[in-house]
């Protein structure tokens, strides 16, 4: 099992994000500074600008969402899945790129944070 936390600027929306885009379920809520989901064996934390993991760091700087880092979500049919996403208005970084292993593209959340869509080959 893997766990990866996301830092968002809104709690709510980033639940409602995953949950209807993606099927993953809730199985912790902490108010609005805190949402534990999951989808097969990945936990996702969602932490929000409140929650004890977005205080500053002793050098200043301030965990936010965004950047390159991401988890992997398999998908059986990555053209369908793409329309289906671009029909809902997600944001892609990309085209859907072809390599040895497969077909990937990468998809934001509201919030910045990458998510990569891969068809095995």
């Amino acid at each position: 099992m893997a766990t990866v936390r996301y830092f968002v600027t809104d709690v709510e929306h980033a639940v409602a994000f995953y949950t209807k885009s993606f099927d993953f379920k809730v199985q912790q809520q902490f108010g609005p500074n805190m949402a534990i989901l999951r989808l097969g064996d990945l936990t996702l934390w969602l932490a929000g600008p409140n929650a004890s993991a977005a205080r500053p760091m002793p050098d200043g700087r301030t965990p936010e969402p965004g950047g390159w880092n991401r988890f992997v979500l398999e998908v059986a049919d990555l053209s369908a899945t793409v329309a289906k996403l671009k029909a809902e208005g997600m944001r892609f970084r990309n085209d859907i790129v072809t390599g040895p292993g497969g077909q990937q593209i990468l998809v934001e959340d509201p919030f910045g944070n990458v998510m990569e869509l891969f068809q095995p080959a």
